[in-house]
């Protein structure tokens, strides 16, 4: 094999890779803007929601997000899961007891 195809085969190989290591990254910017909307919610929501506290919050969110820019071969997926947790869980039941909807 000649040495441009053994290249082309190396980039080929590498976009798995490069394609895990986007979108950690794109998770770890969100877990940071997941981290400021926490930071800027109000304190008796969490409460009033039944889930931990605000402060709490803020640190799971941006230790995950820290997880995921690191790349740590297993906590990176941990990572994500609670991130995951806040946007598809945590975020809606507070927007809920903000807006006074309360599930009804």
């Amino acid at each position: 094999m000649d040495p441009a195809s053994l290249g082309l085969i190396g980039l080929i190989l590498a976009v798995p890779a490069i394609a895990r290591n986007a979108l950690f990254a794109a998770v770890a910017i969100a877990g940071l803007i997941a981290a400021f909307l926490i930071a800027t919610t109000r304190d008796d929501a969490f409460e009033a929601a039944g889930r931990q506290s605000k402060w709490a919050w803020v640190a799971i969110v941006v230790m995950s997000a820290a997880v995921c820019l690191l790349r740590m071969p297993f906590l990176s997926w941990f990572g994500v899961v609670a991130i995951g947790l806040y946007y598809f869980d945590v975020r809606p039941a507070l927007i809920n007891i903000i807006r006074g909807n309360s599930g009804w």
